[in-house]
């Protein structure tokens, strides 16, 4: 099987070293990832605010074996929050919080993912912005949508993330499409067994169209997390049908990925934010996303391949 062997290769050094150091691999990474520092990845910010495009900034650093590198992922958006309020970017830039990077899988992790996020949180408040929780696998549901609410009570406009393909997800939509509840919703891209997700591509679109439409349908603010041309279409035509303003909704896709629907979305009033990852550990996060699905392979260099 693909998906063990990259994983693998995610934690070898010698295929770190291998694959960093190939002449293909630096202009595919470059065209999905905002670069390896903070600075970097505030030149992407800016440039995309420029263009009309909002973003929500993902530091890589999930994957982690202790409390001192949960610690350190928490501080390195402690810095980025810092760093976006000095720039007055606040109002351009949310953050994206992937709970495992805070400790969430280690031992009496789900606290000490939870003290993390809460001083993310606040640092975000500060500067006038906002933080999403990212979705894992579905191990971590339970506990993600625990800490969520717990987050909530202070910080009422914390994000989540539901992932269509999961069975469960058409109940937590209709759990989170309440008054001030800001969703994700993305088809997901684990490899997850039959028991929880659904399998084939056709079940797993229309179980994102059902829950969109629950999503669009309620009191919260849908995020359309794709780069699917129908259910961008399907979104358009829920927000007409039950008469949602272009600023009660909004379109996410990946940074580098279908840049020129980005745009012409923003050129139509819609509002459109890019998800921005950057840090230094880009090659476990890239190999670790191939390992979670090989499909992404294609995906990946199919989007670089028509880049224009």
């Amino acid at each position: 099987m693909l998906g063990p062997v990259l994983l693998a290769a995610s934690r070898s050094d010698r295929m770190h070293r291998l694959v960093s150091r190939a002449p293909v691999t630096r202009p595919v990474v470059d065209r999905f990832i905002a670069g390896d520092s903070l600075p970097e990845a505030l030149e992407a910010v800016q440039a995309l605010a420029a263009q009309g495009i909002e973003v929500t900034l993902d530091h890589l650093g999930e994957d982690i074996t202790d409390a001192d590198q949960a610690r350190r992922n928490r501080d390195a958006y402690l810095t980025l929050l810092e760093a976006l309020g000095g720039e007055g970017l606040g109002g351009r830039a949310e953050v994206s919080v992937k709970l495992s990077a805070f400790g969430q899988s280690l031992p009496g992790g789900h606290d000490l993912a939870l003290a993390g996020a809460r001083r993310v949180c606040e640092a975000a408040a500060a500067i006038g912005t906002t933080v999403t929780l990212d979705m894992e696998d579905h191990t971590t549901v339970d506990s993600t949508l625990a800490i969520l609410a717990e987050l909530r009570r202070d910080f009422p406009q914390t994000g989540a993330v539901l992932q269509a393909y999961l069975l469960r997800t058409e109940d937590d939509a209709r759990a989170l499409a309440v008054e001030g509840s800001r969703v994700r919703l993305v088809k997901g891209a684990y490899k997850e067994p039959a028991s929880v997700a659904y399998q084939s591509k056709r079940d797993v679109d229309l179980a994102y169209a059902r829950c969109l439409r629950i999503l669009m349908a309620g009191d919260g603010y849908p995020m359309i997390g794709s780069h699917d041309p129908r259910m961008i279409e399907l979104a358009v035509r829920l927000a007409e049908r039950y008469g949602r303003s272009v600023r009660t909704y909004e379109f996410q896709m990946l940074y580098g990925i279908r840049a020129a629907e980005q745009h012409r979305l923003a050129a139509e009033g819609r509002r459109v934010r890019a998800y921005v990852p950057y840090g230094a550990d880009w090659y476990g996060y890239f190999m670790r996303r191939l390992a979670e699905r090989p499909a992404n392979l294609a995906f990946f260099l199919r989007s670089f391949t028509t880049r224009h």
